[in-house]
């Protein structure tokens, strides 16, 4: 049973009037599903004392609300009626602006037994029952919450329901169930159902009892349970409730359990909450299996720096004493609310920084001409060279290759020389006629920072051969220039070309795409310009060609509307 499973913690609770009715403090309540249910916060509102009302329900706590079905009456939280999905904690805020306390316990709302009047989630045992002698019941699901019209006691025949159809449970006419003289056969379970009227409607409320009638009640000696000395650990400002619970053995003896501090009596918590000062709850006695107990809690308000190492004793009849010492409680873990924002955090953080990194490697060259930009950074100064680069194409193929030729002597130069200030040799237009080719090939391209080669399927001329066997050699070999291979026309045989031309990384084989990369935006300029070596901005770029050339004006290199997004 329920009630057995946690013999201490649960059904714990502790008496007050307040506001007319008694007020409990419970850790955990157990009730039916469909019923009516109330429970109240420790304080009175009419003196300054506001009272709110929350829930926490995997790790994140909303405020109740008053509603049709939950009602919140001064210190006192209604269901009208409970539902399964009312399971959870709650906690109840009493505050007066400059002090404020905190209670909370856990409510379990369990599915009703349709073929029994009880259920065994749902009861509790009952005060010793001893044979011959007589027995009173009492109810606990009466309240003074509502108007009770009408309460009736059930006695279980049947652990299930009967052949005949009808309940497991026998009618007592009487409203208050009296025995006068136990017998055996008055053991089993006892079902008290109260009817409240509200809001014009029908409410029931439940509780079941077990009674054990025994033959006589043996003897035991009271004691307190648990070690004789604990230390409790408290965070800084907050509240604790500290339980010490005692055996009074298998009758209700007279014993009394009370706290100690500096050897005088912990005062008794008051209806206010005024004041700050550790007080100690009053008893609870419960019964449980045939045996009596007696819990004492001492309620430490808000726990400060001065309370570290205080000794408080719990002390039964003079006889029996436990010693409490509060300590500082080390940090906490973190809350799971805390712990699953953090989660999400890192993993956002986690995700942004893929992202942040996808992005870069996609727009990389972007980047780094942004920078270039930015920066106004130019690597050709001061290196000896004159040229940016050498360009490299099919010379002897006209008019086969014209379009590779205006490519070359035309799209090539107008580009990389009018908008981005770079400087081209190239051999048909700047090598003076009547030398030595070879020898003025090898010059050139060793005064040149790049070798710009316009690779296409027409490409297999010896003179051109010549021009991209040196610059590997000088790229690969000598590591004098680096190459900048364009496709401008799709290759399918390779077999004519240096084998070493498959060392070039992918960022120095650029393809040309026609129409699309006509563009000065296009992605083929784009990868030109970052292989190139980094000069600075167009319009300086245009300000140093026209220091090259002061008889020519700026404005004839106005780009061609087809390169213009």
């Amino acid at each position: 049973m329920y009630f057995r499973s946690l013999p201490v913690l649960l059904l714990l609770c502790l008496g007050f009037v307040c506001s007319g009715e008694t007020c409990l403090i419970r850790y955990s309540i157990n009730i039916l599903e469909e019923e009516h249910f109330s429970n109240c916060c420790y304080g009175k509102k009419d003196e300054g004392y506001n009272v709110t009302w929350y829930r926490e329900k995997d790790g994140k706590r909303t405020l109740i609300q008053q509603g049709g079905r939950i009602v919140l009456n001064g210190t006192s939280l209604q269901f009208w009626p409970a539902i399964l999905n009312d399971t959870g904690k709650y906690i109840c805020s009493l505050s007066n602006g400059s002090y404020s306390t905190n209670h909370s316990w856990d409510l379990n709302v369990l599915p009703k037994n349709k073929g029994s009047c009880f259920s065994t989630d749902h009861m509790s045992s009952g005060s010793p029952a001893v044979l011959g002698e007589g027995y009173s019941f009492s109810c606990s699901a009466e309240r003074y919450d509502g108007k009770v019209v009408n309460k009736t006691w059930y006695k279980v025949l049947h652990k299930a329901i009967l052949s005949n159809g009808k309940s497991d449970c026998l009618f007592k006419e009487k409203e208050e169930l009296y025995i006068k003289k136990l017998t055996l056969e008055d053991s089993g379970n006892y079902t008290c159902v109260v009817s409240y009227l509200h809001a014009g409607r029908i409410y029931n409320a439940t509780n079941t009892v077990e009674v054990q009638v025994t033959k006589d009640i043996p003897y035991a000696k009271p004691v307190i349970i648990g070690p004789n000395y604990e230390e409790v650990e408290i965070e800084i400002g907050k509240e604790k409730m500290i339980n010490c619970t005692a055996f009074l053995g298998y009758s209700n003896n007279s014993y009394s359990l009370y706290w100690i501090h500096n050897n005088k009596f912990v005062d008794m918590c008051q209806d206010t909450a005024d004041s700050v000062s550790p007080c100690e709850m009053e008893d609870h006695k419960y019964y449980e299996e045939g045996k009596f107990f007696v819990l004492k809690q001492l309620w430490i308000k808000s726990f400060q720096e001065e309370d570290i190492s205080a000794i408080y004793n719990c002390t039964l009849s003079a006889a029996e004493t436990k010693t409490f010492t509060l300590k500082k409680a080390k940090l906490s873990d973190l809350s799971p609310h805390t712990f699953a924002t953090g989660m999400i955090v890192v993993i956002l953080c986690s995700v942004g920084a893929v992202v942040v990194i996808i992005l870069c490697v996609v727009f990389r060259i972007d980047l780094a001409l942004l920078y270039r930009d930015l920066a106004a950074k130019d690597e050709t100064l001061e290196d000896g060279k004159i040229y940016d680069a050498f360009v490299s194409y099919l010379k002897d193929c006209i008019p086969i290759c014209g379009e590779e030729r205006e490519f070359a002597l035309d799209i090539l130069p107008r580009i990389l020389e009018d908008h981005f200030g770079y400087n081209l040799c190239i051999f048909e237009r700047d090598i003076s006629p009547g030398g030595a080719i070879v020898d003025d090939v090898q010059s050139f391209i060793d005064k040149s920072r790049r070798l710009i080669i316009i690779l296409s399927k027409n490409y297999i001329s010896d003179k051109v051969m010549f021009e991209l066997e040196a610059g590997l050699h000088k790229a690969l070999v000598e590591r004098k220039i680096k190459v900048i291979l364009i496709e401008y026309m799709p290759l399918r045989d390779f077999s004519f070309l240096p084998d070493s031309l498959e060392l070039l990384s992918s960022s120095q084989r650029i393809k040309w795409k026609e129409e699309k990369s006509l563009r000065l935006n296009s992605r083929f300029w784009k990868k030109l310009r970052y292989a190139m070596p980094a000069k600075s901005s167009s319009i300086n770029a245009l300000a140093y060609f026209h220091r090259i050339h002061p008889r020519t004006k700026l404005s004839q290199f106005a780009p061609h509307p087809r390169w213009v997004s």
